[in-house]
């Protein structure tokens, strides 16, 4: 059971109206220490780029870096889909008893044990399974049978909107995405069988690199955190279903090395990690973003985005423990 929710009278837009007030003042002390270790892991996922932003909670002060522009959020998305699922639960307009009927067809690359299940006979499952599948163990084929029941990728965008989320925006659902990301044209399927290797890796190219400058199924990092924020508060969905989603994220057994790298002994993170593939060496997105919370109350959201970095796994973790630890030093030593 998540344990520590703090539900507070304060909403989040004015707390992130008072740390952006914060945050365009000269940070003096600890704050400026904070300030100075995020700029250093910016220059150091050089030439990627990576954008921070990071609230306290308690202080309502807010650090940012490169936080103002949006990053593609690849599972990411799959967080605001969550809340969007549990909102409809709320208002009785969908069970999470519901069973919903997959098939072969309904299957999408990635890791998640829905797949399996399917190719096992399985074709029945709980909106509650789906919901647990796609928030903690990042499985498309169930993230895109949520996204046709909540009425497709913009409903998503639409609940945020009416929450008062701006910088967040879901347009595509995974298949859709990643036959973009491949470089196929809008009403092509799949490449023709008699395509030459180096056509091949020019429609890849282009595939790419556009999806590394496209708006669409973007973040902000100042949206990301808006989000938490708004989540662990309570102003998003009711007690249960806030509980439930933020137990989803602390126990989720996928991408430990992130964020989750980097947290001390008695802290807890309830977070959502988001991956591109890598395509000659470059990495277009490697993100997490996650709720860091004390037994004292002391709670601080973290969101990182790190786009186009051609630095190993491996390298790319150790950036986002490394801000996990530099911000729980900072903030709860």
């Amino acid at each position: 059971m998540f344990r520590s929710i703090s539900f507070l009278a304060t909403g989040c837009l004015a707390l992130l109206a008072t740390a952006s007030a914060f945050a365009s003042e000269a940070p003096t002390g600890s704050s400026a220490a904070l300030q100075s270790r995020l700029a250093a892991l910016a220059q150091r996922a050089r030439p990627g780029t990576l954008g921070v932003a990071v609230l306290d909670l308690r202080s309502g002060t807010s650090w940012r870096i490169n936080a103002g522009r949006g990053y593609p959020m690849m599972s990411v998305f799959k967080a605001p889909l969550g809340a969007a699922v549990l909102e409809r639960v709320d208002r009785g307009k969908l069970s999470l008893d519901r069973e919903i009927t997959l098939t072969s067809v309904d299957l999408r690359p990635g890791p998640g044990p829905i797949g399996g299940e399917i190719q096992a006979g399985h074709t029945e499952f709980s909106v509650r399974r789906l919901l647990d599948a796609a928030v903690s163990e990042s499985d498309n084929t169930a993230a895109d049978a949520l996204v046709k029941l909540v009425g497709g990728p913009t409903a998503v965008t639409t609940f945020l909107r009416a929450h008062g989320i701006e910088g967040i925006r879901v347009d595509r659902d995974e298949r859709t995405l990643a036959h973009d990301i491949d470089g196929l044209a809008a009403k092509v399927d799949a490449p023709p069988a008699d395509e030459s290797a180096a056509a091949k890796l020019a429609r890849k190219r282009r595939g790419y690199a556009a999806f590394l400058t496209d708006p669409r199924d973007t973040s902000t990092p100042e949206a990301a955190v808006a989000f938490l924020c708004k989540l662990w508060r309570g102003e998003l969905v009711s007690r249960t279903s806030t509980t439930l989603m933020l137990e989803m994220m602390t126990h989720s057994p996928t991408v430990p090395n992130r964020l989750k790298g980097g947290v001390p002994a008695g802290a807890h993170l309830a977070h959502k990690s988001g991956t591109s593939i890598t395509f000659e060496a470059v990495t277009a997105a490697h993100n997490d973003i996650g709720i860091l919370s004390w037994a004292d109350g002391r709670t601080v959201i973290v969101a990182a985005f790190l786009t186009a970095s051609p630095a190993s796994e491996q390298e790319r973790d150790a950036i986002f423990a490394t801000l996990t630890r530099d911000v729980a030093g900072a903030l709860h030593p």
